[in-house]
């Protein structure tokens, strides 16, 4: 171990080597870190987050880079980190622990549990020192040690209490019914159009998330009852999206999302799973609507991915980090000066104008509400005029050019099997409808890469790999035992490969996917699928979601496999299974029908034709 390392330093996630070096005496995930904590009767500081998160950065400067931050975390706790993009497991089981706590999850996500891993305090970002209205670390961690100390019986009692109520939880949104696909999917139009913002776009009041599962729906409501309201949503959200700040007019590619309603300052960390979803969302919205914007965007989208996060071993990086220099946003934002500096009084007093350049900067910062000077690009208006186009990417260019001498954020190398297989259904959906053969190539790269190098012994995706430089040889680590989602999201690229050229070897393989996961994650009582394998680790419990977050259920997009997979070879088992799946959540999609976008584009229009038949 290198002298001013801890233990992280082994350890090949980005996330997990950021904290290498700090003075906290910090654990990988596992039985010797939990041990420890039993043996030397100290509760336990779980902290959860991932490489690009700009809140998990502030927290590592404030706290765990502080040594008086770090001597109270070894001298009262045993701290193990983990990256919820390496262990979707353990995070999902610990936010859904905050959410039972009544508290709105987010990362970092700071977790304080005893030694046998049931939690008693949740939060999310805990600054150094107490402030407006939130503790800091250097007074909570004092007291939650004289709590451990002085109340440990009620300590344990509540985490036993937390641990009752998620399975309670688990059991209440997974009870079986057969479920009303058409009345949920008018439920969910009506929810969605009474939360939908017309002057802006998006749902609901800031913060603004793309939700492009959402637009999708949409987009076959539309299509399927003819409904106006539902393509006028989709359209007006895509198109304040991609004329806002939350796209990089200079770069391309989507940041994570906005923090005020009119999509102009975003959280600046580009994901890869943002680009694959929202790839999908507006090449189908090309297709009801033939908006030339919208095509222009998907190749935007498409060059950033392959420009910004294709990696030479085969796959996509997981994303961008949002901060650069210890600032967020630092390498996107211009001053005005710079623009005239760059691109000349003539040509840089017209990209002021255009994209609502001002001296003083044309937002204000989110933590301290002051303006800075900086500028976010971004239109008020599409550009039409063929002149201006051609204007803009001669100039894009040399600002591109000139943002490339600045420090670059960190781009995460980890391949995660399930972004990559969004990715490649996106690629190879955009692909056959645009008749772009080069896309195509890189999703057949892709999934020929992760088929042949991220498989285990049972023929089961494994979740992980990262190619590390090693004594001037690179070496491709594959960790990590796989999840639903690894299994269920390259089964969806691989079908979608399968209907560009009807290449037999993906339908092949998308069913030995599929054959192993239907032997590993289902639930044979209620139906469905469990989130880890049943030979997996076993956490407080083993999570069985139907409801949709920034990514579509894991469950939706296995019972829509299914679906095709029988269509596609007739064998009746598929459709049991997927009829089975649907069951499952039946309960979930009656009462929730706005969180399972997804699961109503799969069965509430299978009488029309087929979502993903070609249009």
């Amino acid at each position: 171990m290198h002298p001013t390392a801890n233990r992280l330093i082994r350890e090949t996630s980005h996330y997990l080597l950021q904290h290498a070096h700090n003075p906290v005496d910090w654990h990988p995930w596992g039985e010797a870190a939990l041990a420890r904590a039993k043996a030397e009767d100290k509760p336990v500081f779980l902290s959860i987050g991932y490489s690009t998160c700009h809140w998990c950065h502030v927290m590592a400067h404030e706290c765990f880079a502080d040594v008086g931050v770090a001597a109270l975390m070894n001298q009262h706790l045993i701290n193990i980190k983990v990256d919820r993009e390496e262990r979707p497991d353990i995070d999902q089981v610990y936010l859904a622990a905050c959410h039972v706590l009544g508290r709105r999850g987010g990362w970092p996500l700071s977790v304080f549990m005893g030694p046998d891993g049931r939690p008693f305090f949740i939060a999310t970002y805990i600054p150094r020192e107490s402030g407006f209205g939130r503790m800091g670390m250097l007074e909570l961690i004092p007291r939650v040690a004289t709590i451990w100390s002085e109340q440990r019986r009620e300590i344990l009692a509540s985490g036993m209490q937390i641990e009752e109520a998620l399975r309670a939880n688990q059991g209440a949104e997974c009870a079986v019914q057969e479920p009303d696909m058409n009345r949920a999917a008018d439920e969910a139009f009506h929810l969605f159009a009474e939360r939908f913002d017309p002057e802006h776009g998006g749902f609901g009041r800031a913060p603004k998330f793309p939700a492009p599962h959402t637009l999708l729906f949409l987009l076959e409501y539309a299509r399927v009852r003819n409904e106006p309201k539902a393509l006028e949503m989709v359209e007006t959200t895509l198109r304040c999206m991609r004329l806002g700040g939350v796209f990089d007019h200079v770069g391309f590619g989507f940041h994570r999302y906005s923090t005020d309603e009119r999509w102009l300052l975003p959280h600046f960390e580009k994901m890869l799973y943002d680009q694959a979803l929202l790839l999908m969302a507006y090449t189908e919205a090309w297709l009801a609507t033939q908006n030339s914007l919208f095509r222009q965007t998907v190749a935007e989208i498409a060059k950033y991915v392959l420009d910004q996060l294709v990696l030479g071993e085969g796959g996509f990086g997981s994303g961008q980090d949002a901060d650069s220099e210890g600032q967020e946003g630092t390498f996107y934002v211009w001053t005005r000066e710079e623009l005239l500096e760059v691109l000349g009084p003539n040509h840089g007093e017209w990209v002021c104008q255009t994209f609502g350049v001002l001296p003083e900067g044309n937002f204000h910062e989110e933590a301290t509400g002051e303006r800075t000077g900086a500028n976010i690009l971004h239109l008020a208006e599409v550009m039409t005029d063929p002149k201006d186009q051609e204007r803009w990417e001669l100039l894009r260019n040399r600002l591109a050019l000139a943002r490339e001498c600045r420090p670059r954020p960190l781009t995460d190398d980890g391949v995660l099997a399930d972004w990559n297989g969004l990715l490649i259904a996106a690629l190879a959906r955009a692909g056959k409808v645009f008749e772009e053969p080069g896309w195509l190539e890189t999703a057949r790269s892709a999934a020929d890469f992760l088929l042949a190098r991220m498989r285990d012994a049972h023929g089961r995706m494994l979740h992980r790999s990262r190619s590390v430089a090693q004594e001037n040889n690179r070496v491709l680590y594959v960790a990590g035992q796989g999840f639903l989602d690894d299994q269920a999201f390259v089964v969806w690229g691989l079908l979608e490969l399968y209907a560009v050229d009807q290449n037999p070897r993906y339908l092949t393989a998308a069913e030995e996917l599929i054959d192993v996961q239907l032997q590993f994650f289902s639930d044979e009582t209620q139906g469905g699928f469990y989130f880890t394998a049943s030979d997996g680790e076993m956490l407080l419990f083993r999570p069985k979601e139907g409801a949709e977050g920034a990514l579509p259920s894991g469950n939706a997009v296995s019972a829509g496999n299914l679906m095709r997979l029988y269509e596609l070879t007739g064998n009746s088992l598929y459709r049991e299974e997927a009829e089975k799946t649907k069951k499952a959540f039946g309960k979930l999609i009656t009462t929730q029908p706005h969180g399972c976008a997804h699961w109503l584009t799969i069965f509430a229009f299978q009488h029309a034709t087929s979502p993903n038949s070609a249009k």
